[in-house]
């Protein structure tokens, strides 16, 4: 848990992915273009001193993410988010199934979440159906743009995805995640377009949608969407780096956030391995508006806030009780492994920084 104030912060990783980008698993150049533009990324938002190496990005593996993710309690649970791309990589980029390896080894820790492509049609509803009964997954990570044989992308507001939503709201798997922000090479740029999160929300109340990095680079028109629909929400992954090097946009991208959504419907992500909550977390947490954006919006960044944003909401969309999870985790496998006992407010260990 991290300290802010001197009040204890629980932080869920709203936003994470064990992915294979060796070029053994690639069978499509777009999977080296996605990987090269993901490092791209990477290494534009990350600090120099924190930056990996191309060979570890491909290919980090399960150890060093559960070092990452949890060795200086940085973060305290993380969501998977899985993005399939089969027509790239041969085992796929980042599969539920490959996300459950380790979900399963740490079920205190993790929470599992699958997916569904409405191009699949009959198969792809029955697949959809296993992963609930194979893992109980409470949401599913959508990737509209992914490509799928001469196809470039599907739409949100289909009627096949709504075949696919329907069946979400049967199986009660609640929460829509999805990738709604920039474009990654050779991805399409529109068919990552937020606006068809609209009629998706409305027609599907008793759904969830929690759109990854805000409809970045359209913020004005998710902001305006989310607005009129109580049941979206705002993922912070990429939005969170600029916390970095673009201290002045975060805070605006914050502002528009608490000032359409308010505190309630904002969840952290790191987008790991994108970025590193072993870090990235202490960015966010110490980011400050200016007295501009503060006079403009209205809001703060205070600890209250970031309590919700950090953990609290995600925690209320995936039924998490975080004070029982602070109980586990004073004597659970991560805490011994990483020797954070005292953290938790057990007998051993030191108190992680």
């Amino acid at each position: 848990m991290y300290e802010m104030d001197g009040e204890e912060i629980f932080v869920i990783d709203g936003h994470v992915h064990m992915w294979d980008a060796r070029e053994e698993n690639i069978i499509h150049e777009g999977g080296e273009q996605f990987l090269q533009c993901f490092y791209d990324y990477h290494t534009g938002f990350t600090p120099e001193e924190e930056q990996w190496d191309i060979d570890t990005y491909r290919h980090y593996g399960a150890d060093r993410m559960t070092e990452d993710l949890f060795g200086n309690a940085a973060a305290d649970m993380a969501i998977f988010q899985p993005t399939y791309l089969d027509d790239f990589y041969d085992e796929g980029f980042n599969t539920t199934e490959q996300n459950a390896e380790l979900a399963e080894e740490y079920p205190e820790r993790f929470v599992l979440n699958g997916s569904f492509d409405p191009r699949d049609g009959e198969e792809g509803l029955r697949y959809l159906e296993h992963l609930k009964e194979e893992y109980d997954i409470p949401g599913v990570k959508l990737y509209t743009a992914e490509w799928r044989g001469d196809s470039k992308g599907w739409r949100l507001d289909s009627d096949d995805a709504f075949d696919f939503l329907e069946k979400c709201a049967e199986l009660g798997i609640e929460n829509i995640n999805a990738h709604k922000g920039p474009t990654i090479r050779p991805l399409n740029r529109d068919a990552f377009d937020v606006e068809d999160v609209d009629d998706a929300a409305s027609s599907f109340p008793e759904l969830n949608f929690i759109v990854n990095h805000v409809g970045l680079p359209r913020l004005d028109d998710f902001c305006w969407i989310a607005a009129q629909e109580p049941n979206v929400y705002g993922g912070l992954a990429v939005a969170s780096a600029m916390s970095t090097h673009r201290e002045r946009k975060f805070g605006e991208i914050m502002g528009e956030l608490l000032f359409w959504l308010g505190e309630d419907r904002i969840l952290f992500g790191s987008d790991y391995a994108l970025w590193n909550p072993d870090w990235l977390v202490d960015q966010v947490m110490n980011a400050e508006l200016t007295d501009e954006q503060r006079d403009e919006y209205g809001v703060e960044l205070d600890v209250d806030t970031m309590k919700k944003i950090m953990g609290e909401n995600a925690a209320e969309l995936y039924d998490i009780d975080i004070e029982a999870k602070k109980r586990q985790f004073r004597d659970d496998d991560i805490t011994e492994r990483f020797d954070l006992g005292a953290h938790y407010g057990g007998d051993a260990g030191a108190a992680a920084d």
